[in-house]
């Protein structure tokens, strides 16, 4: 079995901190977040994982490499020019093999991809969509289904009583080859809008699977601090590396200094640095080769590798990029996303 995962977007929700680095590298509690995407396929039985690139691909291509050392195979395809999500899995055909899985770059689930893979062969289908109930869905696709679960139709952000359905698509697909042969190539196309309505319409067999797995679309700054609060929690999954107290996850288990005031959930990656008198509340995160001055605040933040916040500064409810400087004794304002190299300076 093999799989494609969409991952050239541009990260346009997550900027500014996708400037420096492509969404599916941002990281996520021990490894970048695609990781978790592979790692999910690779325990179903997947080998062999096709990366559909299109923006930053260098960053996903150092890291990655050719899967080997992830348990399994990768090889990377490129677009000159963005296709949409439809196209850019016609622009993998020639490393297709068969029946498919296909994902998009921004999803963070736990659907029983075993499970749905057993469904789309026992229905025969063309293809099949992983689908989720939400309460609003005027903010995604929906899908509508007969009671066999055979797709009617997709109402795309729906209106007040355009539908009463309530399953959204959740991003995970399973597609025959002739799915894929039927997607027009060397051009922008959307499964959604063009390629799934063609094979309702031709076929007849294209089916949903709705589940409550957890699922979380990770690519707005505010989802991006929950899915580290999911993995905190153990509502998803377990951060990687050692749990030197509960809830207090190192990434290579270097113990805290002992008057640094700890309040878990939280997460110390690779060589940071926590100077004593600091205070770390709960998820706090702080990435690779971050240092905490003496009695600084960082709670419920997420700082990516290399930053630093000098002493008595104050990093609370936001996120930043590379490399961000916080001056000592200066405050980041609650929400804030900050860009590579940005520089927070004290009230004067």
């Amino acid at each position: 079995m093999q799989a494609v995962i969409l991952v050239g977007g541009e990260g346009t929700r997550l900027r500014p901190l996708t400037y420096a680095l492509p969404k599916p590298m941002a990281p996520l509690l021990g490894r970048p977040f695609i990781g978790w995407i592979i790692e999910r396929l690779r325990t179903a039985g997947v080998e062999d994982v096709i990366l559909s690139c299109c923006y930053l691909p260098e960053a996903i291509e150092a890291h990655f490499g050719d899967g080997r050392s992830h348990g399994v195979r990768l090889r990377y395809v490129h677009e000159e020019e963005p296709l949409g999500t439809a196209g850019a899995i016609r622009n993998a055909l020639a490393h297709i093999e068969g029946s498919i899985f296909a994902c998009n770059g921004d999803i963070l689930g736990a659907v029983d991809l075993r499970a749905l893979l057993a469904t789309h062969r026992a229905k025969d289908a063309v293809a099949t969509i992983h689908t989720r109930p939400v309460d609003d869905p005027s903010q995604f696709g929906v899908v509508e289904t007969e009671t066999d679960g055979r797709v009617r139709r997709f109402v795309e952000k729906p209106k007040p009583g355009q539908t009463s359905a309530r399953d959204i698509n959740a991003g995970t697909y399973i597609l025959e080859a002739e799915a894929v042969e039927a997607i027009p190539e060397g051009r922008p196309v959307s499964i959604e809008r063009e390629t799934f309505p063609l094979l309702i319409e031709t076929t007849h067999r294209v089916f949903a699977v709705s589940t409550q797995d957890y699922w979380i679309d990770v690519g707005r700054p505010n989802t991006y601090r929950q899915a580290h609060h999911d993995i905190l929690d153990g509502t998803f999954a377990h951060p990687l590396g050692v749990e030197l107290a509960p809830g207090v996850w190192s990434a290579d288990g270097a113990p805290l200094p002992r008057d640094v005031s700890v309040h878990p959930p939280m997460y110390i990656g690779a060589g940071a640095r926590v100077s004593s008198g600091a205070t770390l509340e709960p998820y706090a995160v702080l990435y690779d080769g971050c240092s905490v001055g003496a009695d600084a605040t960082v709670g419920d933040a997420i700082l990516w590798p290399g930053c630093d916040v000098g002493a008595g500064g104050e990093v609370r409810g936001a996120i930043l990029g590379l490399d961000v400087a916080v001056e000592a004794n200066a405050a980041v304002p609650a929400g804030a996303v900050l860009g590579r190299g940005e520089r927070v300076t004290a009230a004067r």
